[in-house]
């Protein structure tokens, strides 16, 4: 029976390449001169840190971020922002949270979707991925289609397309 898996999957030497990248471009950047800006990737924990003397140039790292992010094909809707705290003096730090696999409410949704669709297509929450299973691969292609409309809070990718 036809089957393909819909995930949201993070490319880590993308990520790893867009941060040393844009910790390149800060550290020789003028107006950043004599600054302690950068970012660091924690990839255990899935976190992004990124630090700066103030608001201002912590806007700054952001936008070089996002750009460098942008460019290498990491989509920003997988970063969840965190919250500005102080580390001492006028320096800030903020913890971004990197999104991959999809989480039990958004897996419940793709699977209701699906079933209200009235599509002859059956979806099954298998982890942090969704198998989407039907007689005809047509069907599963108009599937892929109506997800990829639906759910725009998260990049999604469909794997493991089997015939």
């Amino acid at each position: 029976m036809p089957s393909f898996d819909t995930v949201s999957e993070l490319d880590w030497v993308e990520i790893k390449n867009a941060l040393e990248q844009a910790n390149k471009e800060v550290s020789t950047r003028f107006d950043f001169k004599g600054s302690d800006a950068r970012a660091e990737l924690n990839q255990k924990d899935k976190t992004i840190t990124v630090f700066a003397d103030d608001d201002f140039k912590l806007s700054q790292v952001d936008d070089v971020l996002l750009n460098k992010f942008a460019k290498r094909g990491v989509d920003s809707r997988s970063i969840e922002k965190g919250k500005n705290e102080k580390i001492g003096g006028d320096k800030l730090k903020r913890v971004d949270k990197l999104k991959e696999g999809l989480e039990s409410d958004l897996a419940k949704k793709v699977v209701k979707l699906l079933k209200d669709s009235k599509m002859k297509v059956s979806g099954s929450i298998q982890g942090t991925a969704v198998r989407v299973t039907g007689s005809k691969k047509d069907d599963l292609q108009a599937a892929m289609a109506l997800i990829k409309k639906d759910v725009t809070d998260l990049p999604l990718q469909f794997n493991n397309f089997r015939d």
